[in-house]
């Protein structure tokens, strides 16, 4: 019986053994469709899988290969129709053993591989997330992380030093930086409005407008968190603008509500103790969760330092953010009908940067037909870059940085204006700054009254 007893000791040890060994023998999943999402310092290969799998990963040099095992058994994925960049060459894969699928990318050159799961979380399910990156190019995630003052040696101490952190000197700069932050990306469509209008497109076509006219306007100067159709990390676009010493950030969104009846623009900062509405708390924590559908590693720990010291340090730029923002919502209500007619404010992540001025402009609600209907527009989209602008450039003179610039003009709606529910005609006077006598006159208007979709000529000031 001893000798009964010693043999299964033995083969429980070798079972669990086996277990640290091989983590594969759960139940294996298939693949079915992998995806490439090219980015400025890295490629992203995501691979769709049925359920939660294990892995593990390796190098191979002569020729330098990638190898990743990984507890499935079955691979449904089309690879014909993939184009793979650089530093890729070809992609293989091949059953190891009953539960194991092992894949290797052959390479070109020599990668930083990073290799993550994330589990299913919005529109997608469970994802291996494989991010090859060029090893020349470093990331900017590792960089920009808040300059402190030298560790005191009470605890009490380190919570003041963490709270008011010393911001490091700038070396001079001959432009005024505009850091532009088109929300979402790659894996992360943002909001889809009724037509299926992705947010993430309108936000970087709206983006790169604004860039163009930062970038034409004499002493100023943008800097695009993303450039193309890929996912950056909240934290990371902070540390992008703080990386190219931006002096303003400007994030974009055109969100959705769950009632389609939500519509207008507007702008908002952020609130470290509450939300000023419950629209702002709602849109606040749908945006805070990008990063779970984007495609953010959660096991980066030097992260989630950064993210608890730049949260504790968030006081100096709280006014001057406020101030920009109201700014670009005067401008904004000379084009489009505002959803909130002050600044609003909520704890949205990607404001959070300690010296930066930051705000957030949401151009309209994609999840309402009309709103979606104009965001869909190229000189719709032109409107709002310029509005945006515009109220940049009046932030920056209110505050002595831009003294040489000649007074700002109301953006102009091309002297016409088409009621939309819920808008009066005093609110609409109010919007172009001349009364509503005027606006009944110059419309031969017998009442007060409109009607939706009655369009109406604005009178110039």
């Amino acid at each position: 019986m001893d000798r009964i007893c010693g043999r299964l000791t033995i083969i429980k040890k070798l079972v669990v053994m086996l277990l640290m060994l091989f983590p594969f023998l759960s139940e294996a999943a298939e693949v079915k469709t992998v995806r490439i999402w090219p980015e400025p310092a890295k490629i992203r290969i995501v691979l769709d899988l049925s359920g939660p799998i294990e892995f593990r990963s390796f190098m191979l040099e002569n020729p330098d290969r990638l190898v990743v095992d990984m507890s499935a058994d079955k691979f449904s994925a089309d690879l014909n129709t993939l184009q793979w960049p650089t530093p890729v060459a070809t992609m293989r894969y091949a059953q190891y053993d009953a539960s194991t699928m092992r894949l290797v990318f052959d390479l070109k050159n020599k990668i930083k591989p990073k290799i993550f799961t994330l589990a299913a979380s919005g529109p997608y399910g469970d994802r291996l997330v494989i991010d090859l990156y060029k090893t020349l190019v470093p990331e900017p995630a590792q960089k920009s992380q808040p300059v402190l003052a030298a560790a005191p040696s009470s605890p009490a101490a380190q919570v003041v030093a963490t709270t008011t952190p010393r911001i490091p000197e700038r070396p001079a700069k001959k432009a005024f930086i505009v850091a532009i932050d088109a929300g979402h990306g790659g894996e992360d469509p943002g909001a889809i409005g009724p037509r299926g209008t992705q947010e993430k497109k309108i936000v970087l076509s709206i983006a790169q407008k604004l860039a163009e006219l930062v970038e034409d306007e004499p002493g100023m100067e943008p800097v695009m968190i993303r450039t193309g159709d890929y996912y950056v990390g909240l934290r990371q676009r902070i540390a992008i603008a703080r990386e190219r010493q931006a002096d303003l950030f400007v994030s974009i969104h055109a969100d959705a509500f769950h009632s389609p009846q939500a519509n207008g623009a507007s702008v908002y900062t952020l609130s470290q103790s509450g939300a000023s509405s419950e629209a702002a708390r709602w849109l606040a924590e749908q945006e805070n969760r990008s990063d779970l559908i984007g495609g953010v590693s959660l096991d980066d720990k030097d992260d989630m330092l950064a993210s608890v010291l730049l949260d504790l340090s968030q006081t100096a730029s709280t006014q001057a953010s406020l101030t920009m923002g109201s700014t670009v919502l005067k401008q904004l209500g000379g084009i489009t009908r505002l959803h909130a007619k002050r600044v609003q404010n909520a704890g949205f992540a990607v404001l959070k940067s300690p010296d930066i001025p930051s705000i957030l402009v949401e151009t309209g609600f994609i999840s309402n037909p009309e709103n979606e209907k104009s965001l869909r527009q190229g000189t719709y989209q032109e409107k709002i870059a310029r509005a945006i602008f515009n109220g940049i450039k009046e932030y920056m003179r209110s505050s002595n940085q831009y003294n040489d610039l000649p007074p700002i003009q109301m953006a102009s709606a091309a002297n016409a204006h088409t009621i939309q529910r819920g808008e009066t005609l005093s609110e609409i006077a109010e919007r172009y700054k001349v009364s509503v006598s005027t606006l009944r006159n110059t419309n031969k208007l017998s009442s007060d009254q409109v009607r939706i979709g009655q369009v109406l000529q604005i009178p110039t000031s």
